[in-house]
């Protein structure tokens, strides 16, 4: 987006205000938006430069949102206080000692606008009773009415909603599909000089560094464009490990020792899951890939589905098939086009996610019936409180588990059961540090939200997300558990390929890591429990995909089988066989490969220590025969 001509600089000097790092900043911003939306507006630097023409500014902090409502709506009464005011010390104190909650709207604005401009280095600070106790600044002709820039300002603001709140509320309650979020909170210290509080009473401790982190994914998930800033710290790397981070040198303007004026900052940028030019056949279509709740599943393409999709749209193809569909996004996201989709992979829970929200077009679970699986009325057989004590949840949790599995059995419909079962899945995959089952106890607690969320909050949770996601798209879509080779008939489809990848230096075991979760989808039956283990796994299914050669031939029999269809397949550059290889193979039953390479990072859920290596980066090669 484009400056306008009209100039308005920040009303207020503000710790840590971005004006020095908008041509940073600016570029990175994405060139269309719905709303922009910034929850710590604090001088609101960006938001003076780009002057959105809709969207949401807001803060927590009371007397700032005051300064910009009065300006927006008042600006003249501001202005009329402001001219009242001099730059002399005695009135300084004067005015300070007031309560600005006592003074009428206006002129508590102008209180602040004038104590900031008048104070010590412009920092605005409280004591812990919320008072300001900033000193008088001695500056010989500080522009205390400026009252051109005032009416400008007030013209920029009029255009956006001003919000007091704090900003998980402003987030949930606004953010939508489309929009643009800048995020700008209090800096994580980097120093002994550094001081949490400038901002508000309310000190924004390392929690809340954690909930905001968890809040940006959340808003990845549902299509929001992001920027955030904070200082380069190690947690900050470590929270934001998965996006792209830009270490940018920054002067302190505001500190009192010298030696912290000098540092660095960090830009990160977070593209949406769902990109804007996903989907293009509708509106509606859109906002039901959004819909798809989302999952920590290896292997999971979420990330990918733009490019999916920009080389699956240039064929005519009215049947999708995801030969492997892991979380089960990608026949989803066919599903939203209008496709009729065949979902299948040899993993029980990934077959119930796709009966619960690809092939079931209608049904949903009410919330009342959701809440009475959560009752002890049927026959628990007590099989996760007889096995799995100790190894991942709570007695408590084990036993609710035993009691909705219990319950699951009761339900008639498929589609409830599949619904309710997935919910289950999804309520222990939150439940869980990392969301894995490679490792027993709980020493991966973080402290992060869904941690501390009851078991039966999440199922509930998990109910009503899965039930948003249903929709008919006006085919008969199926979900399949069974072997990528032994499906039938099919013919002039697009079929995705998306199998486990082969790699001497790491596992491609979905069962290994999931052996907990898949035995709630499969109830335990068929499998026996290895005692021996200390997880209490069960063995793996048989894949060719789990040696070199054996991966090698599958690809062989697939491309094979399904010659008579369109082929698009996802590979990474650090497995077997290679790129050449599968080119090679492909080749043999197709006239045309393209191979579209993408820059992609995986984050291991049990290997944190090696998050910060090269050994993450990679390719993913999207290979399309035809």
């Amino acid at each position: 987006m484009e400056l306008r001509k009209i100039t308005v600089k920040p009303l207020l000097k503000w710790a840590g205000g971005k004006t020095q790092l908008l041509k940073e900043i600016i570029p990175r911003m994405p060139r269309q938006y719905k709303n922009y939306i910034e929850p710590f507006i604090g001088g609101g630097a960006l938001f003076f430069a780009v002057q959105p023409s809709n969207g949401i500014i807001a803060d927590s902090n009371a007397e700032l949102i005051n300064v910009y409502q009065q300006v927006s709506n008042h600006v003249e009464d501001v202005i009329h206080y402001l001219e009242r005011y001099e730059n002399t010390e005695e009135m300084f104190y004067a005015v300070r000692r007031q309560e600005w909650q006592g003074l009428p709207p206006a002129e508590a604005a102008a209180r602040m606008i004038y104590l900031n401009h008048t104070c010590f280095n412009g920092l605005y600070r409280v004591n812990k009773k919320g008072k300001f106790n900033v000193p008088f600044g001695h500056y010989k002709k500080p522009n205390i009415c400026n009252a051109d820039n005032l009416r400008a300002a007030a013209q920029v603001l009029q255009k956006v909603k001003i919000v007091c709140g704090d900003y998980l509320q402003v987030l949930s309650k606004y953010a939508k599909f489309g929009d643009f979020v800048f995020l700008d909170p209090p800096y994580i210290p980097v120093s002994k000089y550094a001081d949490f509080k400038r901002y508000t009473k309310r000190q924004f401790g390392k929690q809340d560094q954690v909930n905001l982190a968890d809040k940006v994914k959340d808003l990845q998930d549902i299509g929001c464009s992001i920027i955030l800033t904070n200082s380069s710290h190690p947690m900050v790397h470590e929270l934001y490990h998965d996006f792209k981070i830009d270490i940018v040198p920054a002067k302190r303007y505001i500190s009192c020792n010298g030696q912290g004026r000098n540092g660095e900052d960090t830009i990160i940028s977070i593209e949406p899951t769902k990109m804007e030019t996903l989907i293009t056949a509708s509106e509606f279509n859109k906002v039901q890939v959004s819909k798809y709740p989302t999952t920590r599943f290896m292997g999971s393409k979420s990330k990918l589905l733009t490019e999916i999709w920009n080389i699956a749209s240039q064929f005519d193809f009215q049947t999708a098939v995801d030969l492997f569909s892991g979380s089960g996004i990608v026949g989803y996201m066919m599903k939203a086009q209008g496709k009729r989709v065949i979902s299948n992979d040899y993993m029980h829970m990934s077959a119930a996610f796709t009966k619960a929200m690809i092939e079931n077009n209608a049904t949903i679970l009410s919330i009342e019936k959701a809440k009475q699986l959560l009752l002890g009325h049927s026959e628990d057989d007590h099989f996760v409180v007889n096995n799995f004590q100790g190894l991942y949840f709570s007695d408590d949790d084990n036993q609710l588990i035993d009691r909705i599995r219990a319950n699951i059995k009761t339900l008639s419909n498929p589609y409830e059961d599949a619904i309710a079962r997935s919910a289950l899945i999804r309520a222990c995959f939150k439940k869980r540090p990392r969301g894995i089952f490679t490792y027993t106890g709980f020493r991966y607690d973080d402290g992060r939200k869904d941690l501390k969320k009851t078991m039966a909050e999440q199922f509930l949770d998990a109910v009503m997300v899965i039930n948003n996601s249903v929709f008919d798209n006006g085919k008969e879509n199926q979900s399949i558990n069974g072997d990528a080779l032994e499906l039938a008939n099919i013919k002039n489809s697009l079929v995705y390929i998306d199998p486990p990848y082969y790699s001497p230096l790491s596992d491609n075991e979905y069962v290994r890591r999931y052996h907990f979760v898949e035995g709630l989808a499969r109830d335990w039956k068929g499998v026996e429990l290895q005692e021996n283990t200390k997880t209490k796994k069960f063995k793996s299914y048989p894949t060719p995909f789990s040696k070199r050669q054996g991966a090698a031939d599958a690809f062989s029999m697939l491309f094979a089988k399904y010659k008579d269809n369109i082929l698009l397949v996802s590979y990474s550059s650090n497995s077997l066989p290679t790129r050449d290889e599968i080119v090679t193979m492909l080749k043999i039953y197709k006239q045309h490969v393209d191979v579209v390479p993408v820059n992609y990072r995986y984050s291991f859920g049990n290997q944190r220590e090696r998050i910060h290596d090269n050994r993450n980066k990679v390719q993913e090669y999207l290979f399309i025969g035809y």
